[in-house]
């Protein structure tokens, strides 16, 4: 057995699931409601307050699909009784990112401002780094998918440089920063040294 797969999903308190003959998944609960189509071949069972995800057989398609499923529908599930997010760091001197009628609107050194639209069920939220004073961006919404898609796209538009660390990064992300030019050329001997 898939140790994920067999691992039942508790089912919080307000929240719904529905499961077609087709595969056809509807998580309902207090932040919305997400649909998602998912094998068929999969079982989906809500027994009481959990849900238990079963494989028809061994093959090693059920058991690939078996923890995938499994993993889908407890995101699902949280989703729509949490909901996801994704905080970015935004660092750099004049660097700024500001929330209007929904869109972000982020000046991160270009000539000129990105405008950002938001995807279908994302909102964006800015606040300010108190220990730098940097804008924070959050990222929320019931899918973890598109949270995440969404914020790779936003950190595509100036990715994190090692020598400053300027750009745009994930709040849990390891920047690795590299040294500049240490001096200038001819210090300490060489050809610039003194002349006898």
């Amino acid at each position: 057995m898939s140790r994920i797969g067999k691992m039942p999903i508790p089912l919080p308190a307000g929240v719904t699931i529905t499961v077609d003959a087709d595969g056809r998944v509807t998580a309902t609960g207090p932040k919305g409601t997400i649909t998602k189509n998912l094998s068929p071949e999969m079982n989906i069972a809500v027994e009481g307050n959990q849900i238990v995800v079963t494989r028809p057989t061994d093959q090693d398609r059920h058991r690939a699909l078996h923890g995938l499923t499994r993993t889908l529908v407890s995101n699902m599930v949280t989703g729509v009784s949490t909901g996801f997010q994704r905080i970015l760091n935004v660092t750099g001197v004049g660097f700024r990112a500001e929330v209007t009628g929904g869109n972000l609107k982020l000046s991160v050194g270009y000539s000129h401002p990105v405008d950002v639209t938001p995807r279908p069920g994302i909102t964006f939220t800015t606040a300010q780094n108190p220990q730098n004073r940097m804008p924070i961006l959050t990222i929320s919404g019931i899918d973890k998918e598109v949270v995440g898609q969404q914020a790779a796209e936003i950190r595509k538009i100036r990715k994190p440089e090692p020598y400053k660390g300027k750009g745009i990064a994930y709040s849990d992300e390891v920047i690795r920063r590299k040294a500049g030019k240490s001096g200038k050329a001819g210090k300490g001997g060489g050809k610039g040294g003194k002349k006898k």
